[in-house]
Protein backbone atom coordinates (compact mmCIF):
# COMPACT_ATOMS: atom_id res chain seq x y z
CA UNK A 1 0.00 0.00 0.00
CA UNK A 2 1.53 3.38 -1.17
CA UNK A 3 1.17 6.57 0.86
CA UNK A 4 -1.83 7.42 -1.10
CA UNK A 5 -4.50 4.38 -1.27
CA UNK A 6 -3.05 4.64 2.58
CA UNK A 7 -4.77 8.49 2.64
CA UNK A 8 -7.54 6.89 0.72
CA UNK A 9 -8.37 4.22 3.51
CA UNK A 10 -8.49 6.52 6.50
CA UNK A 11 -10.75 8.47 4.56
CA UNK A 12 -13.16 6.19 3.67
CA UNK A 13 -13.09 4.68 6.87
CA UNK A 14 -13.32 8.90 8.04
CA UNK A 15 -16.54 9.36 6.21
CA UNK A 16 -17.89 6.00 6.79
CA UNK A 17 -17.77 6.89 10.81
CA UNK A 18 -19.17 10.40 10.20
CA UNK A 19 -16.19 11.91 11.65
CA UNK A 20 -15.73 15.17 10.19
CA UNK A 21 -12.09 15.91 9.43
CA UNK A 22 -9.72 17.84 7.13
CA UNK A 23 -6.78 16.17 5.18
CA UNK A 24 -3.69 18.90 6.00
CA UNK A 25 -0.02 18.82 5.80
CA UNK A 26 2.13 17.98 2.67
CA UNK A 27 -1.51 16.33 1.46
CA UNK A 28 -3.05 19.98 1.19
CA UNK A 29 0.13 21.73 0.19
CA UNK A 30 1.10 19.79 -2.67
CA UNK A 31 -2.56 19.83 -4.16
CA UNK A 32 -2.29 23.73 -4.04
CA UNK A 33 0.84 24.11 -4.91
CA UNK A 34 3.98 21.93 -5.97
CA UNK A 35 3.99 18.46 -5.21
CA UNK A 36 6.48 16.49 -2.81
CA UNK A 37 7.09 13.12 -1.68
CA UNK A 38 5.85 12.27 2.03
CA UNK A 39 5.87 9.31 4.65
CA UNK A 40 2.91 10.51 6.50
CA UNK A 41 -0.85 11.19 6.70
CA UNK A 42 -2.25 14.11 8.39
CA UNK A 43 -5.56 14.50 9.40
CA UNK A 44 -7.52 17.27 12.18
CA UNK A 45 -10.44 15.62 13.23
CA UNK A 46 -13.24 17.44 15.19
CA UNK A 47 -14.02 15.24 17.91
CA UNK A 48 -15.38 16.18 21.78
CA UNK A 49 -14.33 14.28 24.86
CA UNK A 50 -15.15 10.38 24.60
CA UNK A 51 -15.65 10.47 20.91
CA UNK A 52 -12.22 10.28 20.72
CA UNK A 53 -12.42 6.56 21.76
CA UNK A 54 -14.60 5.91 18.46
CA UNK A 55 -11.15 6.44 16.55
CA UNK A 56 -10.27 3.00 17.87
CA UNK A 57 -13.26 1.02 16.65
CA UNK A 58 -12.90 3.37 13.08
CA UNK A 59 -9.38 1.78 12.70
CA UNK A 60 -8.81 -1.64 14.19
CA UNK A 61 -8.14 -4.37 13.78
CA UNK A 62 -6.65 -3.41 10.48
CA UNK A 63 -4.30 -0.78 12.07
CA UNK A 64 -2.53 -0.03 15.12
CA UNK A 65 -3.82 2.21 16.86
CA UNK A 66 -1.69 4.45 19.96
CA UNK A 67 -3.01 3.31 23.77
CA UNK A 68 -3.39 7.88 24.00
CA UNK A 69 -3.52 10.73 23.04
CA UNK A 70 -0.18 12.85 23.04
CA UNK A 71 0.33 17.00 22.84
CA UNK A 72 2.46 17.57 20.21
CA UNK A 73 3.98 21.17 20.64
CA UNK A 74 4.56 21.73 16.76
CA UNK A 75 0.88 22.56 16.54
CA UNK A 76 -0.40 22.76 20.16
CA UNK A 77 -2.93 20.22 19.77
CA UNK A 78 -3.45 16.71 21.05
CA UNK A 79 -2.86 13.83 18.39
CA UNK A 80 -3.25 10.07 18.00
CA UNK A 81 -0.81 8.07 15.91
CA UNK A 82 -2.11 5.06 13.88
CA UNK A 83 -0.40 2.83 11.62
CA UNK A 84 -1.05 0.42 8.76
CA UNK A 85 1.01 -2.87 9.62
CA UNK A 86 2.35 -3.48 6.20
CA UNK A 87 3.26 0.02 5.64
CA UNK A 88 6.19 2.38 6.35
CA UNK A 89 3.97 5.41 6.35
CA UNK A 90 2.63 6.92 9.50
CA UNK A 91 -1.09 8.67 9.84
CA UNK A 92 -1.44 11.19 12.63
CA UNK A 93 -4.65 12.47 13.68
CA UNK A 94 -4.91 16.22 15.15
CA UNK A 95 -7.58 16.46 17.53
CA UNK A 96 -9.45 20.31 16.53
CA UNK A 97 -7.79 22.62 18.78
CA UNK A 98 -9.13 25.51 20.33
CA UNK A 99 -6.80 28.16 18.45
CA UNK A 100 -8.34 30.86 17.06
CA UNK A 101 -6.90 30.21 13.18
CA UNK A 102 -7.69 26.18 13.85
CA UNK A 103 -11.00 26.73 14.07
CA UNK A 104 -11.00 29.37 11.64
CA UNK A 105 -9.18 26.73 8.70
CA UNK A 106 -11.83 24.22 9.78
CA UNK A 107 -14.49 26.42 9.65
CA UNK A 108 -13.20 27.21 5.81
CA UNK A 109 -12.16 23.62 4.74
CA UNK A 110 -13.56 22.49 1.23
CA UNK A 111 -14.79 19.85 -0.03
CA UNK A 112 -12.28 18.84 -3.48
CA UNK A 113 -12.40 15.99 -5.44
CA UNK A 114 -8.80 14.50 -5.34
CA UNK A 115 -7.60 10.82 -4.91
CA UNK A 116 -10.32 9.54 -6.39
CA UNK A 117 -12.85 11.13 -3.49
CA UNK A 118 -14.35 13.90 -2.03
CA UNK A 119 -12.07 15.07 0.29
CA UNK A 120 -12.29 17.93 3.05
CA UNK A 121 -8.91 19.82 2.80
CA UNK A 122 -8.07 23.10 4.35
CA UNK A 123 -7.99 26.38 1.83
CA UNK A 124 -4.53 27.58 -0.30
CA UNK A 125 -4.42 30.31 2.22
CA UNK A 126 -5.41 28.64 5.22
CA UNK A 127 -2.19 26.15 4.00
CA UNK A 128 0.24 29.15 3.96
CA UNK A 129 -0.66 30.88 7.05
CA UNK A 130 -0.26 27.45 8.78
CA UNK A 131 2.97 26.44 7.01
CA UNK A 132 4.22 29.78 7.84
CA UNK A 133 3.63 29.72 11.49
CA UNK A 134 5.74 26.13 11.82
CA UNK A 135 8.25 27.83 9.58
CA UNK A 136 10.29 24.20 9.35
CA UNK A 137 12.41 24.28 5.46
CA UNK A 138 10.09 22.00 4.05
CA UNK A 139 6.67 23.89 5.42
CA UNK A 140 8.53 27.23 4.08
CA UNK A 141 9.12 25.32 0.42
CA UNK A 142 5.75 24.31 0.51
CA UNK A 143 4.46 28.09 1.64
CA UNK A 144 6.15 28.89 -1.27
CA UNK A 145 5.55 26.58 -3.60
CA UNK A 146 1.22 27.17 -2.85
CA UNK A 147 1.91 30.97 -3.39
CA UNK A 148 3.46 30.41 -6.47
CA UNK A 149 1.00 28.15 -8.04
CA UNK A 150 -1.97 30.04 -6.50
CA UNK A 151 -0.41 33.40 -7.15
CA UNK A 152 -3.20 36.58 -7.63
CA UNK A 153 -6.58 33.86 -6.65
CA UNK A 154 -5.78 33.93 -2.84
CA UNK A 155 -6.96 36.18 -0.87
CA UNK A 156 -4.15 38.13 1.27
CA UNK A 157 -5.95 40.31 3.01
CA UNK A 158 -7.06 37.20 5.13
CA UNK A 159 -3.76 36.07 5.07
CA UNK A 160 -2.01 38.84 6.37
CA UNK A 161 -4.57 39.28 8.83
CA UNK A 162 -3.57 35.73 10.32
CA UNK A 163 0.42 36.45 10.03
CA UNK A 164 0.20 39.96 11.92
CA UNK A 165 -1.70 37.09 14.45
CA UNK A 166 1.51 34.95 14.39
CA UNK A 167 3.91 37.59 13.96
CA UNK A 168 4.64 35.71 11.04
CA UNK A 169 4.07 38.68 7.88
CA UNK A 170 8.28 38.78 7.72
CA UNK A 171 8.24 35.58 7.07
CA UNK A 172 5.14 35.87 4.55
CA UNK A 173 6.85 39.20 2.61
CA UNK A 174 10.38 37.46 2.34
CA UNK A 175 8.57 34.73 0.33
CA UNK A 176 6.64 37.48 -1.69
CA UNK A 177 9.74 39.38 -2.81
CA UNK A 178 11.46 36.15 -3.86
CA UNK A 179 8.41 35.38 -6.40
CA UNK A 180 7.84 36.63 -9.55
CA UNK A 181 4.72 39.53 -9.21
CA UNK A 182 1.76 38.05 -7.93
Amino acid sequence: MNVEQLAIEVIDRLNKAGIPYALVGSFSSNFWGIPRSTKDVDFVLQLAGTEVNRLWEVFQPDFAVDDQLTFETMTGSQKLEVRHPQTVFKIELFLLSSDPHHQARFTRRKLIHVLGRNVWMPTPEDVVIQKLRWARTKDLDDATNVLAVQGGTLDFEYIRHWCGQHGTLGRLDAILVSLPKI
